[in-house]
């Protein structure tokens, strides 16, 4: 990095971001405008893709791109006598012409990423810079923060961070102004509860009405699909996923899973024109009690993936689980190991669940980390399958469905299938040939590969492997969702991030880490999944979630975070690993750019950066932005 610019990003860091302007720059406006990225990976449907981009692989790989400018560090917070540093585990959203009401930057229009910290502290950043008529105002200059709770310190999250806020919210752009939703973790007077907070985007206020608080009462008493118990304590249950809304705004929707794996999931919706919680779905029914006759919490459908659901155009919300006790395989209304899709209030209306669902939840190998892109209808291939959906799981596999034919009844999961070709009888969208990732093979032992087999069958595709490894905590091959790109022929691709283990049970890594697998369809057939290439050198240990950024269907680049340290590792080691930022050309696979040791500072964990404008966000205990001048 240049001296040159590392005096700009240390001059702009020493700010102090909350310094009121010498005049009131009135007026200001920023020389950037037409992108909105309101949600998780840019919307409803989860795609990934920002389409109007000027980054070229050439300009990626070029000498000049790389890290422009830094804001100043989000707020720490002392608890106990400890001082912990703000930290980003949401995504930045990101919007321009915002008009700014109030405060040094009233009436302001400029492009503002918004972001949210673990320390319950939520930001709007400038992002470019805004001529006024005394002076600009600079990127990373804060416009305005809204400290909405209190943290509190959750034992054992990435090595007892304190918790505010640990999802991605999301921003109505349909209301004047728009309105910015976020749920933080509140440990005032000694409890731990979630609320959900309505902002005036313009300013940071909290509108009228809210926060809405999350306790047993509220959630259990709109249960579609209970009883089950709703953790008071909040350091039980985690709010990681990203916010959703229903295509009116009217309902916001939520997702809970349990830490350590000790609650059942939840999905909540929330009536954000009357605040308060409308409707809820429990992963499952789970009363059981210990001998004691307290609450005995299992690991039960949690809906944890940092995606958060998707929802389609006619309302209707999508979401993966995690692991169910394997002794409840059929139980009723027990969606452990599922995709399941319900109506705008909750009432569940399909569902999938893999073949192999009791040996996923015997083995820590679920799909809930990564959640449903609804992928659109395709300009140029022409198959009976034209409305899909795809997603992942731990075990590095990834699976498409038929969203007008998704296989799955409504009262309890099938009968786990148990036979080594029960693989092509999935009622997910499978390949039309046999694979060498679902043959007739014995394991000689535990974490000793077996002996190849050509008495093979159909299966879903295996994207990160070794194939039937295990999948707990550092074993785990993709915690994060799939990003879309069509071609500028029409051809439809989906790019994965992932870890490949260099054998069984192992947790180093090998290439490739980033793959793209291209939708094909036969003859104007169903539609299914080929692995079509990858990268030959990446060895990701945690990545988040890609984006792509093209230029129409040109110029496809991938680019993804890795926390650069295991799932298990902790945020406050010392010294703590620092995570880096990768582009991936989506065209030839080769790596264009990976940021300097150093570059991007400990933020949270499954980090996935925006791309706006020429540049690329990244958000960790500041935000730091890329670029090439």
């Amino acid at each position: 990095m240049s001296a040159l610019r590392l005096l700009a990003i240390a001059m702009l860091a020493a700010c102090e971001s909350n310094q009121v302007l010498p005049s009131r720059p009135s007026a200001c406006r920023s020389t950037v405008h037409g992108i909105s990225i309101p949600a998780f990976h840019g919307g409803p449907a989860r795609l990934g893709w920002t389409s109007q981009e000027s980054l070229s692989p050439a300009r990626v790989g070029g000498a000049s791109f790389g890290l422009s400018w830094a804001s100043s560090d989000f707020d720490g917070v002392q608890i106990a006598g400890q001082q912990y540093a703000g930290r980003a585990y949401a995504s930045p959203l990101y919007a321009d012409d915002v008009t700014i009401a109030g405060g040094p930057f009233d009436a302001s229009n400029v492009s503002v990423l918004f972001v949210a910290t673990s320390n319950g502290i939520v930001y709007a950043i400038n992002a470019f810079d805004a001529p006024c008529s005394s002076r600009s105002i600079p990127p990373g200059e804060i416009l305005w923060r809204a400290s909405l709770v209190t943290p509190g310190v959750v034992p054992n999250l990435d090595g007892n961070l304190p918790m505010g806020t640990m999802s991605t919210p999301i921003l109505d752009t349909s209301t004047t102004p728009p309105t910015l939703y976020v749920t933080a973790m509140d440990a005032q007077q000694g409890t731990w509860t979630w609320k959900v907070f309505a902002l005036d985007a313009s300013r940071g206020a909290v509108l009228p009405g809210w926060p809405v608080v999350l306790d047993r009462a509220s959630v259990e008493s709109v249960n579609r699909n209970g009883p089950a118990f709703f953790d008071d304590d909040a350091r039980n249950v985690s709010q990681r996923g990203a916010l959703a809304l229903s295509p009116d705004g009217g309902r916001l929707y939520l997702t809970f899973g349990g830490y350590w794996d000790g609650a059942v999931g939840w999905i909540v919706a929330i009536d954000t024109r009357a605040p308060a919680a409308a409707a809820s779905f429990s992963g499952a029914p789970d009363t059981l009690r210990d001998a004691q006759g307290n609450v005995s919490r299992h690991a039960n459908a949690g809906m944890w993936a940092p995606s958060g659901p998707a929802v389609d155009a006619a309302g209707r919300v999508y979401m993966t689980t995690g692991n169910s006790e394997p002794s409840w395989e059929t139980a009723p209304s027990t969606w452990g190991n599922s995709m399941l899709r319900w109506t705008k209030d909750l009432v569940l209306d399909s569902t999938y669940t893999p073949y192999d669902f009791c040996t996923l939840d015997e083995g820590d190998v679920d799909v809930g980390g990564s959640s449903v892109v609804l992928l659109p209808h395709f300009s140029a291939l022409q198959t009976t399958t034209p409305s899909l959906l795809a997603f992942g799981s731990k075990a590095g596999v990834a699976y498409l469905l038929d969203t007008t034919n998704i296989p799955g009844g409504v009262a309890s999961r099938p009968a786990c299938s148990m036979s080594w070709d029960d693989s092509a009888h999935d009622g997910s969208l499978l390949p039309p040939s046999p694979s060498k990732d679902h043959c007739n093979t014995v394991a000689q032992a535990t974490c000793v590969a077996p002996a190849p087999s050509t008495d093979c069958a159909r299966g879903p595709l295996v994207i990160f492997g070794p194939a039937g490894d295990v999948a707990a905590v550092d074993h785990a091959k993709m915690r994060t969702t799939p990003a879309y790109f069509e071609s500028e022929g029409g051809t439809p691709y989906l790019y994965f991030s992932g870890s490949t283990k260099a054998a069984l049970c192992a947790v180093d890594v090998v290439p490739p880490s980033i793959v793209r697998v291209r939708i094909a369809a036969d003859a104007g057939g169903p539609a299914y999944l080929v692995q079509d290439a990858a990268d030959t050198e990446l060895r990701l240990v945690n990545p988040g979630s890609p984006v792509v950024s093209s230029d129409g269907g040109r110029d496809p680049i991938v680019w993804v975070v890795d926390e650069n340290a295991l799932r298990s590792a902790s945020l406050l080691a010392s010294p703590a690993q620092h995570p880096e930022l990768y582009a991936v050309d989506g065209t030839t696979m080769q790596v264009l750019y990976r940021s300097e040791p150093g570059d991007l500072d400990v933020g949270g964990k499954y980090m996935t950066p925006v791309v706006a404008h020429g540049t690329v966000f990244v958000v960790t205990d500041r935000v730091q932005a890329f670029s090439a001048p």
